[in-house]
């Protein structure tokens, strides 16, 4: 067996006890044997099941015992039959003994394979462990359970042992079930074996590794802390995006007849003079071009390599500083891990001595990383520390760092939002809001105490991509196959678990009640014969100032540039809200003004002043919820003097009978104006009339 091959070995509980959760195990488990047809379809793989009616392996034979456990397929390349098996799991009607299968797992790819095999072997248990384990011939069983494990190291087996627990029926023996974790933890020690304990389904599904990913260092070199300081370091990927299975293009042009054909499309690219369609530009007269403005700047490939810029290969530390001075949002890409060179005892002492420092003194480090030499981008990351769980430092998992990549100042959006803290207190949440918001966060909690917590990330899959590598195994068997409803174990994962919600609707209720909640109107567009766009709207704007503010974010969809004449209001909401560039506000802000003295001026006795009244409104209201109170308060002020100037005493008399107001301070905290000022010091009256 080749080196980058796997070699798996399904060991599956059949017995009485296991029946509740061998729908999902089969589920799982063909699975896993789909990815492997997809990304490793040269991998072999077997199946022993243990609780069985029946006996069928080659130790029975031999030595005799071993009864109730039978190798339903022995190891071979993946293929169909193996999903088939796996789809059709039989009943068994006996306690299973998971020792007795570990052993004839072992039989099966040590006669496989040999000794001098250094492939990759792997074994998967899958039990409940809460049957008896037979007592041993000779010694105890730990000891049998010590031999053995030494035996698979010496073989080069790995194991990996997935428990599955949940609710345990009352049959079920605690003495029993704590010796047998006794024994796994054995195997966990003594070999490099994952031991996981699963309670529900969808924990299941992410506990079986479906696929390998074979350990591939980003980075071998000198983690440099000084010029004469340096720590032999490997770096490798902690995270990263699974995705899609790359399609490729498929030709149905061949011989229908003809085994060999590989039905692959080639593609081949001409590039024609716009000038001369006929003619095809060689690759020596082509060159780059980049806009810049009106123009096309052409770079030559060898001006572009010698623009590029090319820094030197290593990793070099920048300097430490508190944890709480890197922002979790400030985050990018994937996750990285540094880890001591193996072998290397120096190497392990330093990265632990710097990690145990920073750990104890709340302290990160920035780095600079360029991972291969004539990369043309450099990373700034933060190291943080990751202690080991083992007290000995050399031991497989020692102390080590995470990298995460961090932004650079074009990396980063800003974004203005008001802060909640500003608001009036009339918008604020009181006490009973308050508490009715923490008990239903309380009650929907993911991991309760005592409990496990529910859709941890590591046991949790990717509902997306395991319907689509189930329905790609349905698509392989019959062209023309429906696409089948989610599975309900992957519809647990996407939506809200529907028991919990019933347990707790109580608390649901009373956070509704503690709320009013109404409905928001879509607002339908229409085009004119202008081109331009409307919105309808079907409330109008009250005279009443001190109505509930408006939702300014309801056009936010609405991609506009300026404020329009029919509907100001809702054009002015739109603009504002836009949030792919700071500068709307401003521009919505001084348009809307613009727009307000326009009304004015052009009224005719005064048939404008009602639609001027409601942009003032709109705009007291968006400057309060952008915090920009003086904005309001200067142009309420310049307003007044533009009509005295104007001679326009009418629209201050109409003002005065609405009772404008300035922005308070309780209003916008950045307003210069107390509540009294605002509304006393600059209440819009009217002068009087001279005769």
């Amino acid at each position: 067996m080749a080196r980058n091959k796997e070699a798996l070995l399904l060991l599956l509980d059949v017995g009485p006890s296991m029946h509740p959760a061998l729908s999902e195990i089969e589920k799982v488990c063909s699975m896993l044997v789909h990815k492997k047809l997809i990304y490793s379809k040269y991998d072999e793989v077997g199946i022993v099941l243990f609780g069985t009616e029946d006996t069928n392996n080659e130790l029975t034979t031999e030595v005799g015992g071993y009864q109730h456990v039978v190798v339903l397929k022995n190891i071979k390349v993946v293929d169909g039959d193996i999903v088939e098996a796996l789809q059709q799991l039989p009943r068994g009607t006996t306690d299973g003994d998971f020792l007795d299968a570990v052993i004839v797992g072992m039989d099966v790819l040590v006669k496989k394979f040999g000794v001098t095999n250094k492939g990759k072997k792997r074994v998967c248990l899958i039990t409940n462990a809460q049957c008896q384990i037979k007592e041993s011939d000779e010694g105890t069983k730990e000891e049998q359970v010590t031999t053995i494990a030494k035996q698979m190291t010496a073989h080069g087996i790995k194991m990996e042992s997935i428990i599955m627990r949940g609710k345990l029926s009352q049959d079920a023996n605690k003495g029993i079930m704590d010796e047998n974790d006794r024994l796994l933890n054995i195997f966990s020690k003594e070999t490099s074996t994952r031991l996981l304990y699963v309670e529900n389904p969808i924990s299941l599904f992410g506990a079986l590794r479906t696929r390998n990913i074979a350990l591939v260092t980003v980075f071998r070199g000198h983690l440099e802390i000084s010029p004469k300081l340096s720590i032999k370091v490997m770096v490798y990927k902690k995270t990263t995006e699974e995705k899609f299975p790359s399609m490729k293009k498929y030709s149905d042009k061949a011989p229908p007849n003809d085994k060999f054909a590989k039905h692959e499309v080639k593609i081949d690219y001409e590039h024609k003079s716009s000038k001369d369609p006929d003619k095809v530009v060689p690759p020596d007269q082509r060159i780059k071009g980049y806009p810049y403005g009106p123009q096309i700047v052409p770079i030559s490939s060898a001006e572009w390599e010698a623009v590029k810029f090319k820094p030197e290969k290593g990793v070099k530390l920048m300097g430490f500083t508190d944890s709480s001075n890197v922002f979790r949002h400030h985050y990018m890409k994937d996750v990285y891990v540094f880890l001591p060179e193996p072998g290397n005892t120096r190497a392990m002492i330093a990265v632990s001595a710097v990690a145990r420092a920073m750990k104890e003194m709340n302290k990160v480090a920035i780095v600079r990383c360029v991972w291969r030499q004539g990369q043309a981008n450099v990373v700034i990351g933060v190291l943080t520390p990751n202690l080991s769980d083992k007290e000995n430092i050399f031991s497989v998992q020692p102390d080590s760092f995470y990298l995460n990549v961090l932004p650079f100042a074009e990396d980063v959006r800003e974004f203005q939002f008001p802060s909640f803290t500003n608001f009036p207190a009339s918008w604020q949440p009181n006490g009973q809001q308050l508490e009715a918001a923490a008990n239903l966060i309380k009650t929907l909690d993911l991991a309760p105490h005592g409990q496990e917590e529910v859709l941890l990330p590591d046991f949790t899959p990717n509902p997306v991509l395991e319907r689509f590598y189930r329905y790609l195994e349905l698509k392989s068997k019959d062209p023309d196959v429906a696409v089948p409803p989610l599975d309900g174990t992957l519809k647990k994962i996407t939506e809200p678990d529907t028991d919990l919600l019933l347990q707790n609707k109580s608390e649901i209720d009373s956070f509704c009640r503690s709320f009013e909640l109404k409905g928001n109107p879509l607002k339908k567009s229409r085009r004119l014969l202008g081109g331009k766009r409307s919105f309808s709207n079907d409330e109008e704007v009250k005279g009443n100032i001190t109505a509930q503010p408006a939702n300014l974010t309801g056009n936010a969809s609405v991609n506009v540039g300026k404020i329009g004449d029919l509907t100001p209001v809702q054009y002015f909401e739109a603009l504002i809200s836009r949030r792919d560039s700071p500068d709307w506000v401003v521009k919505a802000i001084n348009e809307m003004k613009n727009k307000i003295f326009d009304l004015v001026e052009d009224s005719h006795e005064g048939d404008n002043y009602p639609k001027a009244l409601e942009c003032l409104v709109a705009l007291r209201k968006g400057c309060i919820l952008e915090q920009e109170p003086e904005q309001f308060n200067d142009f309420l002020k310049h307003l007044w003097n533009f009509c005295q100037e104007k001679n326009l005493p009418s629209f201050c008399e109409y003002l005065a009978s609405k009772e404008l107001t300035l922005i308070s301070k309780t209003e916008a905290i950045d307003s210069e104006n107390t509540d009294d000022k605002a509304r006393k010091g600059f209440l819009v009256k009217s002068e009087p009339k001279v005769d």
